[in-house]
């Protein structure tokens, strides 16, 4: 089993990597933030990864830290939840936020990350509940999290896409610290969105 991989960064999408180690190019899929994070094509990049094995296939996960990996392998542990959408929960959401999500059975933010309808999302928070103790100390406090979750929605609501009002409110966060509230975070969120996120 593939745990971790380093090498040089040669080809980055969106949501995947091709990363020459050993003198091969192992095609990495990843969560939106970990291709953030990753550096530019040519720059070293280090792993935390996931080997999922198919009958038809092989597929490499990579992960920009320890957590996000353990958290893959929850989700990917519950039934009906597959590698692809593990995948596009967590680039919906970060680990803090998912956990918290899921601890507090905050299904109205669990059914907004992509793919993931009511029975999902209900499956998550019964499946979960207990196996995510190693997670409590890093979730926020569920204050924090319907502040985030309201801010991202109205963002939606506006016409925003969803991956670019919780990109625009994690920053707005990091802007106006944690205590920030719904209206702080919308406002300082729609000054970065001005560049023209909106869907069609």
């Amino acid at each position: 089993m593939i745990a971790h991989l380093r090498g040089r960064i040669l080809e980055k999408q969106p949501t995947r990597l091709v990363v020459e180690v050993g003198g091969l190019g192992l095609e990495v899929l990843v969560p939106l933030s970990t291709a953030r994070g990753a550096g530019e094509v040519g720059e070293e990049v280090s792993l935390p990864a996931v080997l999922v094995v198919r009958e038809d296939s092989l597929t490499l996960y990579g992960f920009s830290g320890p957590r996000d990996r353990a958290l893959f392998l929850k989700l990917i542990g519950v039934s009906g939840i597959g590698p692809k959408l593990a995948l596009n929960a967590l680039s919906g959401s970060g680990v803090e936020e998912l956990v918290a999500a899921i601890r507090d059975r905050d299904l109205a933010f669990l059914v907004r990350l992509p793919g993931i309808g009511k029975k999902t999302a209900e499956r998550l928070s019964v499946e979960l509940q207990d196996a995510l103790a190693g997670f409590e100390a890093a979730a926020p406090a569920p204050d924090r999290v319907k502040a985030e979750s309201v801010a991202v929605a109205a963002l939606v609501s506006l016409g925003y896409k969803q991956v670019a009002a919780r990109e625009a409110v994690r920053r707005a966060l990091e802007r106006e610290g944690k205590a920030a509230g719904v209206e702080e975070l919308i406002r300082a969120a729609l000054g970065s969105l001005s560049g023209g996120t909106r869907t069609p």
